[in-house]
């Protein structure tokens, strides 16, 4: 076969999902995916060891989230602005760049044993993420028929939980697993036994409060066993950052096509043009919205799986993160049979179904608590799965040339991954909302809320902007 052809209800043969001529790079560039799924992913579970490693609250350590998720906010429209000015393939290598550069930062900051380098050097790598995805995106969109753009960036992504199981396995073994910290913790349970008849979010707590005596009785122990835990944290970063130095010559010496057809002019009159569109575009403010909600939601549910697990369940950290993986296998097979079903269901339709079964999934997680909502929390991944790209899809549909400044809107909204943990954090640091509940059960409102908004948007896509535009 030339191409790979979806095939309508009836058989007949519609546009070609990948051509021929754009299999390989296709291929290529749907590789890249799964490097800021593993960036997502070693990293989420950084929230809840820099918080012991550093001594520091769930707020603080959320931090991490809000550096991680800034650097798209930061880099999205200079982005966007490079990508035009120059080419898909100068954003795919200067994303590399920066990412590679980012990741070795973690040697000095492991070094000096400073929390908020570590924040930095997440920043300046996802500035290279901020630049990979504003420009695999829409180069995926463009790399073919306008009619099955959404099924092939489904399809690109079904790529990127690849990357993110590959991150949080790292997680779970290299770095959870060999927490100095961690074997600390296990050693005090073993000397207080009656720690197993009591909560597991008190257990927790008394943990956290014999680290900080430690910190206090014995300072050079407790900061030989931070310097050992930053290595411990330091060495994937680095692989890592190996990697990605061999894939950029790879992406230099390969001649990549270039898919900007049309080229637009560059003065800023025109670019002020394309900007007035956008905004006046209400499916596209309203996508770009909608993604900001979905990016919480999704950071929001896989960061803290490990706090709900470690204090409404009792695990251990590598425990929790063994169902973070779980979570994460379900999100990449639905993936797959999202991308199916999109053969056969309209976009929208499909994206109000699951982000209403995302909301009442996290219904169940606030209200039930222990294994049960744990298995919930697993579960609403996926349901999250179709989300990130159909929402893309949907937002860009119809821009055409101006696509590769609109994408860095919908990038840009990942700054929703900073907001939202947080925040989140914060709840679960105050009182809960409801006092027969756990501070971490109310604190899943949040992404409840998310879900809603989003199906409210794919509501108004079938129901107002469909019919605005074939008026």
């Amino acid at each position: 076969m030339n191409t790979l052809n979806l095939r309508t209800r009836e058989g007949k043969v519609t546009a070609p999902l990948i051509a021929k001529d754009m299999l390989i790079p296709f291929i290529l560039v749907a590789a890249l995916f799964p490097l800021w799924g593993f960036a997502n992913d070693i990293t989420n579970p950084l929230v809840k060891a820099f918080k012991d490693i550093f001594l520091i609250s769930n707020a603080q350590s959320s931090l991490v989230q809000f550096a991680f998720y800034f650097g798209y906010g930061v880099m999205a429209i200079p982005a966007a602005l490079f990508i035009r000015h120059y080419s898909y393939k100068s954003g795919i290598l200067l994303g590399l760049g920066l990412y590679a550069f980012g990741a070795l930062l973690f040697i000095p900051a492991s070094y000096y044993m400073e929390f908020n380098y570590f924040l930095a050097a997440l920043c300046i790598l996802t500035c290279g993420l901020a630049l990979l995805e504003t420009t695999a995106n829409p180069y995926i969109l463009s790399m073919g028929d306008e009619q099955t753009a959404t099924k092939r960036l489904n399809l690109a992504q079904a790529f990127n939980p690849i990357g993110s199981l590959v991150g949080m396995f790292v997680a779970s073994t290299l770095i959870l697993d060999k927490l100095q910290l961690e074997q600390f913790r296990a050693e005090e349970k073993l000397q207080h036994p009656e720690y197993a008849k009591l909560l597991p979010a008190i257990v927790d707590g008394k943990l956290t409060e014999a680290l900080h005596t430690l910190s206090i009785e014995q300072p050079l122990k407790h900061q030989a066993m931070q310097a050992a835990d930053l290595v411990t944290v330091r060495g994937p970063y680095v692989v890592i950052a190996i990697i990605v130095i061999v894939l950029f010559f790879i992406y230099l010496f390969y001649r990549l096509p270039n898919t900007q057809v049309n080229k637009v002019t560059k003065s800023n009159s025109d670019l002020k043009q394309v900007f007035i569109r956008l905004l006046k575009n209400k499916r596209y403010i309203e996508g770009v919205i909608a993604q900001v909600f979905y990016v919480g939601a999704q950071i929001m549910c896989w960061t803290f799986i490990i706090h709900y697990g470690m204090t409404e369940v009792g695990l251990t950290a590598s425990q929790a993160q063994n169902f973070n993986i779980v979570a994460m296998c379900i999100f990449l097979v639905s993936r797959f049979v999202c991308t199916y079903l999109l053969n056969w269901f309209n976009a929208a339709i499909l994206l109000i179904v699951f982000a209403i079964c995302a909301a009442c999934l996290m219904i169940a997680v606030i209200f039930t608590g222990g294994m049960t909502g744990l298995y919930c929390l697993i579960a609403v991944s996926g349901c999250m799965s179709l989300m990130f790209p159909t929402i893309y899809g949907i937002t860009l549909s119809g821009l055409k040339d101006d696509a590769s400044i609109a994408s860095a809107g919908l990038v840009m909204a990942i700054v929703g991954g900073a907001l939202m943990p947080p925040l989140q954090g914060f709840m679960i640091d105050s009182e809960p909302l409801i006092k027969s509940l756990s501070s971490v059960q109310t604190s899943f409102v949040l992404p409840f809320i998310c879900f809603i908004f989003i199906t409210v948007f794919a509501y108004r896509v079938i129901c107002v902007h469909t019919n605005e535009e074939e008026k």
